[in-house]
């Protein structure tokens, strides 16, 4: 929010300088984020008066004689068509800086420094200047946007700094307003604000205007939507006389960024920028006869606003008719249709309240953002909507561009304007605060902020106005006094339950970074996601229409349609950042991420959904298959001092053959398995992709685990190879568990081969381990291990069928 300080000043007393008033804002909760000083760049410019002017042969220049007062007189020469003898025209002086333009004279490409220089020989001792060489734009002074030199007035003191002159002495704060304060996203509003943090009078912007007693007979407005069009006031304006805006009025405009255009026109950007109320002005001629209806728009009804941009528009827009066509839509553009033009001579000027949420939806939809609709967006109140007509038709009597009818229509919801009454108790208020503010200061800070305070013993009664609609309980009463009491007062103290800690990590945090940082150890990236992803993704992995991820939460208001789900699964994004890399020429990484899943009990919600912390891990290029991501999925249980067990499933979106689920303690915690060709074709992938996801929260228990320290064994180990034969069905897993289980003094066994061929039946296998015996208390005798492996044999044949290789 932009506010010069030269406005604030028409309704405050402002005996500050802007830096302090800077400070102040800040004490009272509201962010300044810059402070712009208008002519910052812009020195040693001055009134000169041209006392001779001499042109300089074949060429477009003049020699000029310019007498700066006490600065002293000059040559310079000058190339402006409008220099002339007795004109007065800013001087910049050796040593000032201006602007610096580039050929097309209205481009700003930098600040330069003017020097002593020669121009065809003649000495050059200054430069006359042009508005757009000092920062001028149109509006802010007569002539600003004339390619040549800035006119004074005749009676300009000669020798005087432009800067008082041409409002470039003026500072501009940008206010960040938040969403609760949307009273505040208005010159009056901020306004208030400082009279009250400086604790002097507000004085309200004059909102009397004289009625006529012509009529626009039978003219009526009909609201069809009242749900999200709770007011709407129109009034006939006519003899309208369209013409510029007085320069006052155009100044502001211009600080403001506003491009001025003409008078009637002005007026509704002055007070929407005054006001904070959005208003917009109807030819009459256009308006086919004699009724404005505010209504949602049918399905593919079109509009073209006044940018001369076509919309396709739906029922959740609302939109401004006539009796035959929509003139304008509703809080964001009016219609090229029924535009202000120079032959305008009656105007229906409307003030409305706009529901937030329809507006912000119609303008994100559309894609058209406009002066008007973030207003809308974050609020504005009906007291607002009233107070900003009457300001207009003042403006019109006060310049004398049209005569305000009697015709005036107000449709309403019934809500009222006037103040509300407030009662709470002072105690309770001093209670939120935790000190204790004396009633003096309470009447004083409530009195500034226009709430009409009464005390009666502890109870408080306040009078809220009506464009305080954030003012609800006595917890904001609470925030009101501190704020403007000053929050250096309240004293730091502790809760009474509260409890000196040392800090630090629990359990569960200190669990998931070593996990975090065990994947690094891997050679793994750390990725981030949104928490959000699309119904598209749920598509790419060729799920079926049961399927269980496919029971997401939609958002009420999504940004876009692909973020518009609560993520059920991890692997559409891990897919997604796989493919981007490829896309990029990054043939070959890790990557894995930590983070939350959301399953809802049901749909639609009646509860909490239930998050899941999950780790996906993605890994691709050369060197990458399904048994590296398995061993980095191992360096989870390691870390967590567990086990997993693998067994064979299907995924839609995995290879089916190179998938496997990950089991712990009987239970599936994840999978992991190869990305299925034709999703990786579709996602324009160049080497093949493989990912795991481990549901972190069944893993949970295990978090207390923590490595232990194991000593070296006292004695030596031994070694067996066992080479055995078993049928094809039987998995590497399963081997494994019954070897470990059959002997306590099994440390590790591994596969170092793989057989399938003539020495053995067409439906076997032979598969070698290498087996580890670890001694414990005593070294191992002779045939120690002989009687281990005899028992491990005897449980293979048992259990899985399996013999010897001979």
């Amino acid at each position: 929010m932009l506010v010069p300080l030269s406005w604030l000043k028409d309704y405050v007393d402002i005996d500050v300088t802007a830096k302090e008033l800077e400070e102040k804002l800040f004490s009272c909760g509201f962010e300044v984020e810059e402070l712009i000083e208008v002519g910052k760049e812009i020195s040693k410019v001055v009134v000169g008066l041209v006392e001779e002017c001499e042109p300089i042969p074949e060429t477009h220049l003049h020699v000029c004689k310019v007498n700066a007062g006490a600065h002293g007189t000059f040559q310079v020469c000058c190339g402006a068509d409008n220099v002339c003898v007795g004109g007065k025209f800013p001087l910049a002086l050796v040593g000032a800086t201006v602007y610096m333009t580039a050929k097309d004279h209205v481009t700003v490409e930098g600040t330069m420094t003017i020097k002593k220089g020669k121009l065809r020989g003649f000495d050059s001792e200054g430069m006359l200047c042009s508005g757009v060489e000092l920062g001028v734009k149109k509006g802010m002074y007569p002539g600003a946007d004339y390619n040549g030199l800035l006119v004074f007035p005749e009676d300009t003191e000669v020798g005087a700094d432009v800067k008082p002159i041409l409002g470039l002495d003026d500072y501009i704060f940008d206010i960040s307003i938040t969403a609760n304060r949307p009273d505040c996203q208005s010159i009056i509003g901020i306004a208030r604000e400082v009279a009250a943090v400086l604790n002097k009078e507000f004085k309200m912007p004059a909102l009397n205007y004289t009625e006529t007693a012509v009529k626009k007979d039978g003219f009526t407005v009909e609201v069809l939507a009242q749900d999200i069009c709770p007011r709407y006031i129109g009034h006939y304006v006519y003899d309208v006389q369209i013409g510029p805006s007085p320069m006052w009025m155009q100044k502001r405009l211009a600080l403001m960024g506003q491009v001025p255009i003409s008078n009637i026109v002005d007026i509704t950007n002055y007070v929407m920028l005054e006001m904070g109320q959005p208003m917009h002005a109807f030819d009459c001629d256009y308006l086919e006869g004699n009724k404005i209806v505010v209504r949602r728009a049918a399905n593919e009804e079109k509009i073209i606003t006044l940018d001369s941009q076509e919309y396709t528009l739906n029922e959740n827009n609302l939109v401004i008719c006539d009796e035959k066509k929509v003139v304008a839509l509703a809080g964001v553009m009016g219609g090229e249709n029924s535009e202000i033009r120079d032959t305008t001579k009656a105007v229906m000027f409307e003030s409305a309240k706009f529901a937030r949420d329809n507006i912000r939806k119609t303008s994100r939809a559309l894609g058209k953002r406009t002066d008007a609709s973030p207003k809308y967006e974050k609020g504005v109140d009906e007291y607002t909507t009233v107070m900003a007509m009457q300001r207009a038709l003042h403006l019109i009597d006060e310049l004398g561009c049209g005569k305000v009818s009697s015709t005036h229509v107000d449709v309403n919801t019934g809500n009222s304007v006037d103040p509300k009454e407030m009662k709470v108790s002072i105690e309770k208020v001093n209670r939120v605060l935790g000190i204790e503010v004396p009633n003096d200061d309470i009447l004083r800070i409530m009195t500034n902020l226009q709430f009409a305070p009464k005390v009666n013993g502890d109870e408080l009664t306040l009078q809220i106005p009506a464009f305080r609609e954030d003012m609800e309980s006595y917890p904001d009463v609470a925030e009101e006094v501190i704020r403007m009491y000053g929050y250096d007062h309240v004293i730091p103290t502790f809760l009474d339950a509260a409890k000196v800690t040392a800090g630090g990590l629990n359990t569960k945090q200190k669990a998931e970074l070593r996990v975090k940082k065990a994947l690094c150890a891997t050679g793994a990236h750390e990725g981030i996601h949104y928490s959000f992803f699309s119904p598209a993704d749920l598509d790419l992995l060729r799920l079926e229409e049961n399927d269980p991820l496919r029971t997401a939460i939609r958002l009420m208001n999504p940004i876009n349609e692909d973020l518009s789900l609560m993520r059920t699964t991890l692997a559409p994004e891990m897919i997604h950042a796989i493919a981007r890399n490829q896309k990029n020429g990054c043939l070959s990484g890790r990557i894995f991420e930590m983070g939350s899943i959301f399953v809802p009990k049901a749909l639609p919600l009646t509860e909490y959904p239930e998050e899941k912390n999950t780790v996906c891990i993605g890994v691709f290029g050369e060197g990458e298959d399904f048994f590296s991501l398995k061993g980095i999925v191992e360096a989870i249980a390691e870390n967590l001092c567990i086990q997993f067990t693998y067994e064979e499933t299907k995924k839609t979106f995995l290879h089916p053959f190179q998938t496997a689920k990950v089991m712990f303690n009987g239970e599936e915690v994840g999978y992991l398995g190869k990305v299925l060709y034709e999703i990786a074709k579709d996602e324009d992938m160049r080497v093949d992709a493989y990912i795991a996801e481990i549901d972190m929260s069944k893993l949970e228990s295990q978090y207390v685990n923590v490595p232990r320290f194991t000593p070296i064994p006292k004695y030596a180990e031994e070694v067996r190879d066992l080479a055995l034969v078993m049928d094809k069905s039987v998995r590497c897993g399963e081997v494994e568990d019954t070897i470990k289980s059959a002997c306590p003094f099994v440390k590790a066994v591994t596969l170092f081969d793989v057989y399938e061929g003539k020495q053995i039946a067409d439906d076997k296998k032979s598969m070698a381990f290498k087996v580890l015996f670890t001694p414990k208390d005593e070294e191992f005798k002779a045939d120690s291990v002989d009687g281990f492996v005899k028992k491990i044999l005897k449980n293979l044949k048992f259990k899985l069928d399996i013999d010897l290789r001979s």
